[in-house]
């Protein structure tokens, strides 16, 4: 067990080369939002591009084209053809341009050959899948199957939270049963999983287990995963030639979710943190000075 608190950020987080381009830093895709939900989409992608990603598309349904648009207008946008989820079965060639993908926030849970297609289609691409697609997961019959032959091809990280990993993998009496649940998972499925909650704990492939030490109380608030979903997609996007592991990116963007967090407390209360605060404190927990 490795208890990560002071890690060394990777070269492309904390060095840019004056001779790189935007293409240089990864090109991303976040599949998010939905009627009423547009929130999550917008949270994360603004986490995505606070975390260093060179391009961001976000896919949303019609309905949030003009609230994405404005409110991050960074990002470009795929539209799906429904108004209001994700209903847009991916095509391989369709994800060829991008380095890695997000999928999940704010998306409903009706969207199942949706799902399936993306991870079809993403094949050799790096995925990270939360909320309302670990949602989806649990409840089709193949769903570890699924996570098992994208995991054989490329990196697949899952981000539940208690719920959710009761969801997915069913309810243990105790949480030393819940971490060995956990490392069998990922031992079985060969997904990275990061279980959320204080002191989030990431597990590796090979059943390793990572430690967070940053985060606070006041980060148990609506979207604080969105945001977390963001992050990771980013560090997975620059991270497309496989410079570091999967699971110690994934420990790593938790880590920085958490300092963000903390940082934000240093100016106000725990009470009132938003997470748009945290994402407004991504550009300082990102300073490798900092670490």
């Amino acid at each position: 067990m490795i208890v990560v608190e002071r890690p060394e950020l990777p070269d492309f987080l904390c060095h840019r080369d004056p001779e790189s381009h935007k293409g240089t830093y990864g090109h991303a895709l976040l599949v998010a939002g939905g009627r009423g939900k547009m929130g999550a989409a917008v949270l994360s992608a603004r986490a995505c591009l606070r975390s260093g990603v060179g391009l961001l598309t976000v896919h949303v349904p019609r309905c949030g084209v003009e609230v994405m648009q404005v409110a991050v207008p960074e990002a470009m946008v795929s539209v799906d053809e429904d108004e209001g989820r994700f209903a847009h079965e991916f095509a391989p060639e369709e994800l060829a341009r991008y380095d890695a993908v997000a999928v999940g926030p704010g998306i409903g849970t009706e969207s199942q050959a949706a799902l399936r297609s993306l991870l079809a289609a993403a094949e050799g691409k790096a995925v990270v899948i939360d909320a309302d697609g670990l949602n989806m997961l649990a409840r089709m019959e193949d769903g570890m199957e699924l996570l098992r032959l994208h995991s054989a091809r490329a990196a697949t990280i899952l981000t539940p939270h208690a719920r959710e990993f009761e969801r997915l993998f069913g309810t243990a009496e105790d949480e030393a049963r819940r971490l060995e649940v956990q490392r069998e998972q990922s031992r079985a499925t060969g997904c990275v999983i990061v279980r959320k909650g204080h002191r989030t704990q990431t597990t590796g492939r090979e059943g390793e287990v990572y430690v967070n030490s940053t985060g606070n109380a006041g980060m148990a608030t609506a979207g604080s995963g969105d945001v977390l979903t963001g992050v990771m997609l980013a560090i997975m996007a620059q991270n497309k030639e496989g410079q570091v592991d999967a699971a110690m990116c994934a420990a790593l963007a938790v880590w920085i979710h958490g300092k963000s967090g903390d940082l934000a407390t240093e100016k106000q209360s725990e009470c009132s943190l938003t997470a748009g605060d945290i994402v407004e404190n991504l550009k300082y927990a990102t300073m490798c000075d900092r670490v």
